[in-house]
């Protein structure tokens, strides 16, 4: 079975950094794109940013284009967000998940994580 599971996720200042990791386990072959989304209380569940594992292309939403990188270590079978210049804006639940096609919406995804909270706040 696919496992997913996000981690790094914590309590951060604005204007400050964190990089979330998604250690992915039991992926099909054809499950080759990745992506991660957030979702804050309330609100709809958010894509922001995503890659393939075998193609190095990678894709971010305006919101967090220039300040969120994706990123991957294949070897590691993990998946990586880093995040710079972090608003209270970006407090949210961040999950990963992995599918078969590029897509921006959360029905097209197959397997999710378990999600990791991240606060930005002073």
């Amino acid at each position: 079975q696919v496992q997913l599971v996000e981690s790094g996720g914590g309590l951060v200042r604005p204007g400050g950094s964190l990089t979330l990791s998604c250690t992915v386990s039991g992926r099909t072959s054809g499950q080759s794109f990745m992506a991660w989304f957030r979702q804050a209380p309330g609100k709809e569940r958010e894509w922001i940013a995503a890659t393939f594992w075998n193609i190095a292309t990678t894709y971010a939403t305006n919101s967090v284009r220039g300040r969120f990188t994706i990123s991957k270590d294949n070897a590691k079978n993990t998946l990586y967000l880093q995040m710079n210049m972090l608003k209270s804006d970006d407090t949210a639940v961040y999950y990963c998940a992995a599918g078969r096609y590029y897509s921006t919406y959360v029905q097209d995804f197959d397997d999710w994580g378990q999600g990791t909270q991240v606060t930005v706040s002073s």
